[in-house]
């Protein structure tokens, strides 16, 4: 009996001692987040707040710009979390890319996944791979949460798919300048909700009907051009800042943080005399100079 009860605390100690090894491995394993965005959702709300339409033809986006801050904005919300990736979802003719498509599916991070655009440029297929793409990577505990970028109704079992395998939906949305652009049915099966209002999405949207600089008869400048300002403004910050400020800045490569971004593209801008908004070569030329001289100074 003494043997049997030796035993059995000789087994009940090696399974707690199991128990605190995997505990222990869970605790060292970082958290992870995604961030989705349905970009039919953003470039109508985005548009009807900050240019008053949500016709795509009548205003430039800056995507690159706009993912940067959100990416920042994810960073300060999941603060003990790293980045997947950002799912970039939209509409194509026959699912093919457009110039705008491709580029930002060159991003770093970026993940742009396409449904069809029909004939009265409404999207299709959207929903179900935003859905796919949650439940997939919820299933496998690739995230342990989800910023959602829509307002779609459709969405709500993207989200019940997530939450069922343990991962947290957040939903963000875009200010609606009058009633709501997300569906109640969303907003209540959601983890939380967050708004981001006027002066966030000022930056990335601008009408095309009015050019920034017009009149100046400026060419536009080349990338080596750009790529030289951006060193010259990384030059000046530093001098301002110190090295302190760059040890901060250098783990978030190759981002910036959205208030250092924006500073650097306006003050790019008003150099060149010549607006960034909407090209994004340029803008990612701005950074790499910026990057390239602060890099070399650590």
């Amino acid at each position: 009996m003494n043997d049997d009860l030796a035993s059995l605390h000789a087994r009940i100690d090696r399974t707690n001692e199991l128990l605190q090894r995997m505990l222990a491995e869970v605790a060292k394993t970082p958290s992870t987040h995604a961030i989705f965005v349905d970009a039919g959702y953003l470039y109508a709300a985005a548009g009807r707040l900050v240019a008053g339409t949500e016709d795509r033809r009548a205003f430039d986006l800056d995507a690159e710009g706009l993912i940067e801050a959100l990416i920042d904005k994810a960073r300060t919300i999941f603060a003990d979390s790293r980045l997947l990736r950002v799912y970039w979802y939209d509409g194509a003719r026959r699912r093919i890319h457009t110039a705008e498509q491709q580029t930002i599916a060159e991003l770093p991070d970026v993940k742009v996944r396409l449904g069809n655009l029909n004939a009265n440029n409404q999207q299709k297929g959207v929903d179900s791979l935003i859905r796919s793409d949650l439940e997939s990577l919820a299933r496998h505990r690739a995230i342990s949460d989800a910023a959602l970028l829509g307002g779609d109704e459709d969405l709500v079992s993207a989200v019940e798919a997530a939450q069922g395998y343990g991962a947290r939906v957040h939903l963000w949305g875009v200010e609606a300048p009058e009633g709501r652009n997300q569906a109640d049915p969303l907003l209540w099966e959601v983890d939380s909700q967050r708004t981001f209002d006027l002066d966030f999405f000022k930056p990335y949207v601008s009408r095309r009907t009015v050019a920034a600089y017009e009149g100046t008869g400026l060419a536009r400048p080349t990338r080596e051009d750009v790529r030289f300002v951006g060193a010259q403004i990384g030059a000046k910050w530093l001098g301002a800042r110190g090295r302190e400020a760059l040890a901060e800045l250098l783990p978030g490569h190759p981002y910036l943080p959205g208030s250092v971004d924006q500073d650097l593209l306006v003050e790019a801008e008003g150099l060149l005399q010549y607006s960034l908004r909407g090209q994004a070569d340029l803008r990612r030329a701005l950074r790499d100079g910026f990057w390239e001289y602060v890099q070399t100074q650590y």
